[in-house]
């Protein structure tokens, strides 16, 4: 475990106010503000979604993703809206979220496939996990991303 950090992953359904407000927050933070990119960050889809985050002990969130059910985003599960706080970037946090993550779809929902929508200064840290490119850079919010799949079933 790196740092203090407490560890939570709840569906919709077990996520409390103060604790969307608290990834809603950094969400926004990270990929509205930081990355000035205007964009509807609500979209419906994390009441379809599993809830990954670290917080410090004040409740600060500073790592999430949410893991999105099969046939809401792609046909596959996949993942979304992975991010860190810049207080906790490069000390393995996203890492451990990612292995935390894929822990969980392969062992607890039993699925070989996981499709995402990777921004493309990103693709080989997604690469680590055992995601491969399946297609052309596009722009998603004038921000250039390239789908990923991760099987293993190949």
């Amino acid at each position: 475990m790196i740092g203090s950090y407490t560890w939570c992953l709840k569906n919709w359904e077990e996520v409390s106010l103060k604790e969307f407000y608290a990834f809603a927050h950094l969400r926004v933070e990270v990929f509205v503000i930081e990355q000035n990119c205007p964009y509807q960050e609500l979209d419906f889809k994390d009441q379809k979604s599993w809830h990954l985050w670290a917080a410090d002990g004040q409740g600060t969130v500073h790592a999430y993703l949410r893991i999105v059910r099969a046939h809401v985003s792609y046909k596959e599960i996949s993942i979304g809206r992975v991010v860190t706080s810049k207080t906790a970037r490069k000390i393995g946090l996203g890492n451990e979220l990612m292995e935390r993550a894929m822990d969980f779809i392969q062992r607890e929902l039993g699925q070989q496939n996981v499709r995402i929508s990777a921004q493309e200064y990103l693709i080989s840290f997604y690469k680590k996990y055992g995601f491969k490119v399946v297609g052309d850079v596009y722009l998603e919010d004038d921000i250039p991303h390239l789908e990923m799949l991760f099987s293993t079933l190949e």
